[in-house]
């Protein structure tokens, strides 16, 4: 076994000696099939709002401007898959993704001591490590690396595993094994594009953002236009429906992060208990969570949207 071989082994056996639900690696090179597709779906203001997907446009296609020297990216997996569900069912509800700890945080953690581990077993190498707040392509980079497909929805979808995980990366200055893209399995199905009730995904693989349930009631800061009201069905943050119709999450298990594990008040409050939140509920049940990204007016506005 050669270095390169040795050293793609020990990081992939140190991920998952982490928790992460896979690893791939590939080449750190310009997105080159990438560049129009996201040129075009930013002409068409697909992005809504968020002004912030219009910068470092360079950057987003290449892995060399954000490490100089970049040679690999490795792709992490790391699963947020949950059977518990909000007992009341007539509750505003919530995205799977953030019933625990904010996710930045808990991988981020994981992701700087897999590089510290590198430096320690493998050499000084440089890298950066990116959990969804810098201008990386994320599911890009996991479908190149062969963690999935990206499917009618958008989302990196896997055989094994389904669509419940979130997508990080380590940008290192040091050449590993490359590992090949997978096929794409959606076939004929149209269930995604069926069920989601704004008609975001406007055609197979193609997602108007600023139509989407969880830009309205995360990323849009202004009042949500009220030609979608009554179509939100029930979502105040976030929304998994694309995720529960796909086929494939029927293979998600649950996951074994204490840190995503629900706070023990969330899931029990009623669609009443929601309607007269106060802050300080909101700043105990949401103390290290990602719903705080919308602040507690901007649940309240979701909340309202809904009756």
């Amino acid at each position: 076994m050669n270095n390169k071989e040795n050293f793609t082994q020990l990081i992939k056996l140190e991920a998952k000696r982490l928790g992460f639900l896979s690893c791939g690696i590939s080449k750190a090179e310009f997105l080159e099939k990438e560049a129009p597709i996201l040129e075009n779906w930013l002409k068409k203001g697909m992005h809504g709002k968020m002004g912030y997907m219009e910068n470092h446009f360079d950057k987003r296609l290449n892995p060399a401007l954000l490490v100089p020297g970049a040679k690999s990216v490795i792709s992490l997996l790391l699963n947020y898959y949950t059977e518990k569900e909000q007992t009341d069912p007539e509750a505003p509800k919530i995205s799977k993704y953030a019933y625990g700890e904010d996710y930045h945080f808990v991988i981020k953690n994981k992701l700087k001591s897999l590089l510290e581990y590198i430096r320690d077993n493998i050499g000084d190498i440089d890298g950066r490590v990116f959990v969804d707040s810098a201008p990386v392509m994320d599911k890009a980079w996991a479908a190149k690396s062969g963690l999935g497909w990206i499917g009618k929805n958008s989302n990196l979808l896997s055989r094994k595993v389904g669509s419940y995980f979130f997508i990080a990366e380590l940008i290192v200055d040091m050449e590993l094994l490359y590992d090949g893209p997978t096929t794409d399995h959606c076939g004929t199905c149209t269930a995604c594009i069926d069920a989601c009730p704004t008609e975001a995904i406007i055609q197979p693989y193609v997602v108007d953002g600023s139509k989407c349930i969880s830009y309205f009631t995360i990323e849009l800061k202004d009042s949500i236009p009220t030609q979608y009201k009554g179509s939100f069905e029930n979502w105040m943050f976030g929304c998994d429906i694309c995720q529960e119709v796909c086929p494939w999450n029927r293979f998600s298990t649950p996951h074994t992060e204490d840190s995503f594990s629900p706070h023990t008040e969330l899931l029990e409050m009623t669609k009443t208990d929601w309607q007269e939140l106060t802050e300080e509920t909101f700043k105990k049940v949401f103390k290290n969570s990602a719903v705080k990204r919308t602040k507690f007016s901007g649940l309240k506005r979701n909340i309202a949207f809904l009756d």
